[in-house]
């Protein structure tokens, strides 16, 4: 099956997220929207793998302390649009030791470097005619607390794909 690690973000943080689909289509911005139900932060991909438990069991030996996030902008990258998150010591300190339990486990994951952001967009029609921070001066700030992580699983669905919480570790 393929799994991911990731932040689930609350309703207020989900509503922002979808409020920054809202200003994209607004400007005419075409492409595959991020459906709400689907809008995460990956801290991990592990891809294929035929042992979640495994996967749960490394994510509750990673000791994680709540934290909070805050959006900062909407950016176009390629032919998609993110979410970025302001820069976060307690995040990338706490997915440093996460990945690294992960290596020391022999469990793949794609290692590419962690650059927290959120997908709103992929195969976006206009990401050259939109600047960089374009949004950032038009976003109300949002910020969460995160009090655990979930291991989800990710499969083609009728209408896309649907990702669905298969483990839960809550923050200390």
């Amino acid at each position: 099956m393929r799994l991911f690690i990731s932040i689930i973000f609350n309703d207020n943080f989900t509503d922002a997220l979808a409020a920054m689909q809202d200003d994209l289509m607004r400007c005419g911005i075409e492409g595959n929207y991020t459906r709400p139900e689907n809008l995460h932060m990956t801290l991990a991909f592990i891809g294929e793998y035929d042992d979640p438990e495994e996967i749960i069991e490394i994510m509750r030996k990673v000791p994680l302390r709540s934290f909070t996030i805050r959006l900062t902008d909407c950016k176009p990258f390629k032919d998609m649009f993110f979410a970025n998150i302001e820069d976060n010591d307690n995040l990338n300190d706490y997915v440093k030791r996460l990945r690294r339990e992960l290596v020391d486990n022999d469990i793949p994951f794609d290692r590419k470097k962690f650059l927290p952001h959120i997908t709103l967009v992929r195969k976006a029609d206009r990401t050259k005619d939109i600047p960089f921070g374009v949004f950032e001066a038009d976003m109300e700030p949002e910020k969460m607390k995160v009090n655990g992580i979930s291991l989800m699983k990710s499969e083609r669905g009728k209408h896309g794909m649907v990702y669905t919480e298969i483990g839960y570790v809550s923050a200390f």
